[in-house]
């Protein structure tokens, strides 16, 4: 692997990292290429090659896998939960969490609800396992 490539992966990684971390924080394409030293067109451009999907899509997808551990685990309301992992409407996180997971965050609450062993994997696989067949 060239040089070239490996600093532009490890540019890509830094700023996927921040979006691990700082997931329920506002952040945007120009906050994200300036921790990788790029410009934001050069920045969204490079992340889509490295990881297959847009950082805003990466972002949404972290941020509804928390609001999945949070429906499993807790008894908060969801529009909490909604604000907690930093969407800003229920009604775009609903949307976006029915995107990605296939049903509403409520009734993937309710599939869950009176488990008390609630799913004890990682989001990630859980993402994969759950979302209804069709």
């Amino acid at each position: 692997m060239s040089r070239a490539i490996e600093d532009r992966n490890r540019r890509m990684l830094r700023s996927r990292d921040t979006m691990d971390r700082a997931f329920a924080q506002p952040l945007d394409v120009p906050a994200l290429a300036r921790v990788a030293h790029v410009s934001s067109a050069h920045f969204s451009r490079q992340f889509r090659a490295t990881f297959g999907e847009s950082p805003h899509r990466y972002l949404q997808r972290r941020r509804v896998e928390r609001a999945m551990e949070l429906l499993r685990e807790t008894g908060r309301p969801v529009t909490e939960i909604c604000l907690d992992v930093g969407f800003n409407s229920l009604g775009t996180f609903s949307r976006t969490f029915r995107a990605i997971v296939g049903e509403s965050p409520s009734a993937y609450r309710a599939r869950f609800a009176g488990d008390g062993a609630a799913l004890r994997v990682p989001a990630c696989w859980a993402m994969a396992w759950t979302r209804p067949a069709g």
